[in-house]
């Protein structure tokens, strides 16, 4: 196993990093563990870690997933299950989170929903016939009738949606995980159609000949192997590199979860956890790398020396629908954690600066954007 100090700094420093440089990071130990880390801190580009202030609205809890770490999706026999969230509902809570400063509007929901029949006779009762069509609709309604910016997490999505939801979205998202199609045949995604790995890429391609501001990110800790990991970050530097739009890149962790079919699992370790945080702040120059606060209350400000730069969308008002036994930590107390690791807590918009432009956005989205933007920076 080769060692961080015998990597030719000139490739770290210009981010043109081999997968055997990668993998040297994924195995470091001992006294080169804080190497790296020191490495990796070494290419923050200020002493902010930025965040967005957001509200959480899950859609629907329907989806044709069903992932061994999930505890999003519910059944449609569920009576507490969200079918479909009706409008009305929506605005109320998007009015309410604009009380609290949020600027972003979070949507998500079940991947390929509408082909459960249940999910489509509520979209008929409305007048839809598939769920992008009701997200077009409750993201125009979010631009027009509050001064919040959509961002919507939709997973797997044809051309022709994505295409349309650009008009109406700041930006968009959705995690690759892995780039292993080994891993289809795991008790993680073996019941779970849209985590190809092929489909995923295939999305987040399309995104970036669209110019979407894209987020996406890797889950470790489902049972990929190293290699897997060097080749997943590898894939999204390869798709940014060819369309640019990838504007953040999320290291999560897997959480064991009471009832889950991956409830005995182990967890990443802490190490595990820099190492890959490293390893992609090393390997991706101009995109930023956040790691879930809320996923890792005790071990925050250690990610921080590994340059990580961003928190991610806090809430003030809604819950991690994903991961809703690990609340948001409050917005003052990320403040105080990451002064005292010798940085700033900044709000961003859902989309980054770079991005706030007539290439990736709508003329509508722009001009939303703007005024959101004056507003944070008056703030």
């Amino acid at each position: 196993m080769g060692l961080v100090s015998d990597i030719d700094y000139s490739k770290i420093k210009k981010g043109n990093l081999t997968k055997e440089d990668i993998i040297t990071f994924l195995n470091v130990e001992n006294e080169d563990i804080t190497y790296l880390m020191s490495l990796a801190n070494s290419k923050r580009n200020d002493n902010s870690i930025t965040y967005s202030k957001n509200i959480f609205i899950p859609l629907t809890e329907i989806c044709r997933n069903t992932c061994g770490y999930c505890t999003f999706k519910k059944d449609s026999n569920d009576p507490n299950a969200i079918i479909l969230k009706n409008k009305e509902e929506i605005i109320h809570q998007l009015n309410i989170a604009e009380k609290y400063g949020c600027k972003e509007a979070l949507f998500t929901f079940g991947e390929q929903a509408d082909e459960e029949d249940i999910v489509k006779a509520a979209l008929y009762q409305k007048g839809f016939e598939s769920m992008s069509e009701y997200v077009y609709d409750i993201c125009e309604s979010t631009l027009n009738e509050t001064n919040l910016l959509p961002h919507t997490n939709a997973g797997v999505l044809s051309y022709e949606d994505m295409k349309k939801l650009k008009e109406v979205n700041g930006s968009m998202g959705m995690m690759l995980e892995n780039s292993s199609s080994r891993l289809r045949t795991t008790e993680a995604h073996i019941n779970s159609p849209g985590k190809d790995p092929i489909l995923r890429i295939e999305t987040i391609a399309n995104a970036g000949k669209l110019k979407i501001p894209y987020t996406t990110g890797i889950l470790i800790g489902i049972g990929e192997t190293k290699d897997e990991i060097a080749d997943s970050l590898l894939t999204i530097k390869n798709l940014h590199d060819k369309y640019g739009h990838i504007q953040e890149i999320i290291i999560q962790n897997f959480r064991s979860k009471p009832g889950i079919p991956m409830e005995n699992n182990p967890e990443p370790s802490v190490l595990d956890m820099i190492r890959t945080v490293s390893a992609s702040k090393l390997l991706f120059d101009d995109i930023s790398i956040q790691v879930p606060p809320n996923l890792n209350h005790e071990t925050n400000q250690i990610f921080l020396l590994c340059g990580a730069d961003d928190w991610g969308g806090i809430s003030p008002i809604s819950k991690d629908y994903v991961n809703p036994e690990s609340p948001w930590p409050e917005i003052e107390y990320m403040g105080n954690l990451t002064l005292d690791a010798g940085l700033k807590l900044k709000e961003r918009l859902a989309v980054y600066d770079k991005y706030i432009n007539n290439d990736y956005l709508c003329s509508n989205v722009l001009d939303k954007t703007l005024k959101l933007k004056n507003s944070l920076n008056n703030e």
